[in-house]
């Protein structure tokens, strides 16, 4: 039995009749998700979470982890829309390089910045739970002062919007009309909250994902957003102890499949092989990100040893090197203020580390120069 996940009702926008979608609410019904389609792969999935989570004790700190892990998503994600940045180029705009492609850097920033946000407030007891409320704010920062800054921050969409195509009428896929977006966005919520269910959190996840796509409530950013969401219901249903994985390197890899199956679910009812491609993806990327992780590991304990064998390194050059995960591009100033201490010494201690082949000088020059940890920089760009 061919499964219906929505209706179609006829609006005008920009002078033009377009059929728009309106999706039925979660869970898929009629019939209802087979488990036979999932459990084995939501079970290989967890396994790779439940990998991943044990190996992030291997470094002596996982705010190391979590500097590498939250900038490769925000970096990624961001690309899926477009943006061209680098993780290079985040790396040497905090570090006070000059960027070239200062706009693209900037939106990966804003992704960061409300990231961050999100994640304080569901940590903070007096903080915003995952709400239409929550997924506002964060939308506010995430187009604060960049490309979409002119397309109502922080509010649901008050217009027809659609995807694909140069105009409405050819477009691929038009979403609900706007004044569907609110009570669709509730049901969303409450289904995130409901206690009882017999679907893991790993389906409820991937659920909630392709809704929120297909209900595409903001005039921007809806993919960056339903994505932020991912990673936050990976906390709130304990999938992740913290954010260690970008599940958007493998949407990336996929990205035709990944629209192709969302696709599915609004034109076919195919909830199942949505649900089945984003569980192998889970399985992958945490996969991937247990490797990477085990290999930062083996580098920083390997230049560690070198440091602490070498007979001219001090007391500075130790306190830098602990400090390079998270400080992968730096002048010998910021080592200066980081370690609160003098100019000779921060000197001193950079040049214990060039000295050892862990951090290269880049620019040639002889004054006003930067330095980078590009072992490290490699392992996380794969």
């Amino acid at each position: 039995m061919k499964r219906t996940t929505g209706t179609y009702t006829t609006t005008t926008t920009q002078g033009e009749p377009v059929r728009a979608f309106i999706p039925h609410a979660l869970p898929p019904s009629k019939p209802a998700l087979s488990s036979e389609v999932y459990s084995d792969l939501n079970r290989q999935a967890e396994m790779a979470l439940a990998r991943l989570s044990g190996v992030s004790g291997l470094v002596p700190s996982v705010d190391w982890l979590l500097y590498g892990a939250i900038r490769k998503e925000a970096l990624l994600t961001s690309q899926i829309e477009g943006t061209q940045a680098t993780l290079i180029d985040l790396f040497d705009e905090e570090a006070g390089f000059q960027v070239s492609n200062t706009d693209d850097v900037e939106e990966v920033t804003n992704y960061l910045n409300a990231f961050r946000w999100t994640r304080e407030q569901l940590h903070d007891p007096r903080g915003l739970p995952i709400s239409v409320r929550l997924l506002c704010e964060a939308h506010r920062r995430l187009l604060d002062g960049v490309r979409g800054a002119g397309k109502q921050p922080g509010e649901l969409r008050r217009s027809q919007n659609w995807i694909g195509g140069t105009r409405p009428g050819n477009a691929v896929f038009v979403p609900p009309p706007q004044e569907h977006v609110s009570a669709l966005l509730a049901n969303v919520e409450r289904f995130i909250h409901k206690e009882a269910t017999d679907l893991p959190p790993l389906v409820r996840t991937a659920l909630v994902h392709a809704q929120f796509e297909t209900i595409h409530p903001f005039l921007d950013g809806n993919g960056r957003i339903g994505r932020l969401l991912i990673g936050i219901l990976f906390e709130h249903w304990e999938l992740l102890p913290e954010p260690l994985m970008s599940i958007s390197g493998y949407l990336k890899q996929h990205q035709a499949e990944y629209y192709r199956q969302l696709s599915g679910i609004r034109g076919d009812g195919d909830w199942e092989s949505w649900v089945a491609f984003f569980l192998e993806g889970v399985a992958v990327a945490a996969a991937d990100a247990e490797k990477n992780i085990i290999d930062i590991a083996s580098l920083v304990s390997a230049d560690r040893r070198r440091l602490l064998e070498a007979s001219r390194a001090g007391t500075a050059s130790y306190r830098l090197f602990e400090m390079l995960p998270m400080m992968p591009r730096f002048t010998i100033e910021r080592v200066r203020q980081q370690l609160d201490t003098t100019f000779p010494t921060a000197t001193a201690a950079v040049r214990a580390l060039e000295n050892l082949g862990i951090v290269t000088e880049m620019t040639g020059q002889k004054k006003n120069r930067n330095y980078s940890y590009p072992a490290y920089i490699e392992l996380l760009s794969q």
